[in-house]
């Protein structure tokens, strides 16, 4: 077992595929010298729950996070945490929610201690958060929100990592029609010296390459089809460069993602959310991963929701979250 901290596995929505993925993992990984975790659930409901999938997992309950080191390559490691209404498989229900929030809660509290080296995160059912109060976009604001009541300073990062591309949406979750009026020179710029010291920190890059998309087809062809690339894009690329970081673009995003072109860049920025999404799914549709720069601490998700359908079938597919895994393991080993 590795000398660092576990990672810690939040539950997500306890009526989707997260138990029976986090099974999957540990059988992949139980084996893994490098590996270890443990996942916050209730014990009594993931074992209902695997035994509904046909998934014969052992499960020990540890009573602090360091013991999982001990049990990991023989069971899976479940930090129990008692689950206020039965779950079912593929329906979510909001009293539950207050315990699934409890518990990321958790996870940052054991990150922010060093008793976790990083803290990786199911999928969350939104619709059942919001029905408690919940007033968040999702797991991203919602931990840099965290970090800062909790006197740290955070500037949420979304990248998601696939198919060796790493890819950020420097707009995320509004509309389309939204994205030219949110777009800003300073945003760009600071989510880029964000990634650019990750990829130092946390992927040992010791020079990143970054590159930069247009907004608009062909990155606006001087003006012709659209002035944010000379109002906005390049002046923030051109701050950059005068900072010392390797910036290309902005990049016409119709040509941005081929392979001879992916050759040139650690991590390019996008200017918003399937601009960076459709490259990385079409290249890892099963193995993206979620990455949250910008934290104190290190977080990676699935890059998938709650699956309620495939719940309780044992059909769901954990590439993703092995993936996440052995990402933020990575991360971790790499920040030591």
């Amino acid at each position: 077992m590795p000398n660092r901290a576990p990672v810690v596995l939040t539950p997500g929505e306890p009526g989707g595929v997260g138990a029976e993925i986090s099974a999957k993992a540990w059988m992949q990984l139980r084996n893994d010298a490098d590996c270890c975790f443990a996942l916050i659930h209730d014990v009594k409901s993931l074992r209902h729950r695997l035994s509904q999938a046909g998934l014969a997992v052992p499960v020990t309950v540890v009573s602090d996070l360091s013991e999982a080191a001990k049990t990991f390559a023989g069971a899976l490691p479940v930090l129990h945490r008692s689950m206020p209404q039965a779950s079912h498989a593929g329906a979510f229900d909001a009293a539950n929610s207050t315990w699934v929030i409890s518990a990321i809660d958790e996870a940052v509290d054991l990150c922010l201690s060093g008793t976790a080296s990083a803290m990786v995160t199911n999928p969350i059912q939104k619709e059942a958060l919001y029905a408690v109060g919940f007033s968040h976009q999702g797991h991203t604001d919602y931990l840099a929100a965290l970090a800062r009541q909790k006197g740290n300073k955070a500037h949420d990062v979304m990248m998601l990592a696939g198919g060796g591309l790493r890819a950020v949406p420097v707009t995320v979750h509004i509309a389309l029609k939204d994205v030219a009026a949110q777009l800003t020179q300073s945003e760009i710029e600071a989510q880029a010296r964000v990634v650019h010291d990750a990829l130092k920190c946390h992927f040992g890059i010791k020079a990143p390459r970054l590159a930069v998309t247009g907004l608009n087809p062909h990155a606006g062809e001087n003006g012709a089809m659209g002035r944010e690339e000379i109002n906005i894009i390049i002046p923030a690329i051109e701050a950059l460069r005068r900072d010392g970081l390797q910036v290309a673009g902005p990049l016409p995003a119709d040509t941005a993602f081929f392979p001879d072109a992916r050759q040139n860049y650690d991590a390019i920025l996008c200017m918003y959310h399937d601009q960076a999404l459709i490259p990385v799914k079409t290249l890892d549709f099963h193995g993206g991963v979620n990455v949250t720069l910008g934290l104190p601490f290190i977080r990676t998700s699935p890059d998938h929701g709650t699956a309620l359908n495939l719940a309780g079938t044992g059909k769901a597919q954990a590439e993703s979250l092995i993936a996440a895994l052995r990402t933020a393991i990575s991360m971790a080993s790499n920040a030591a």
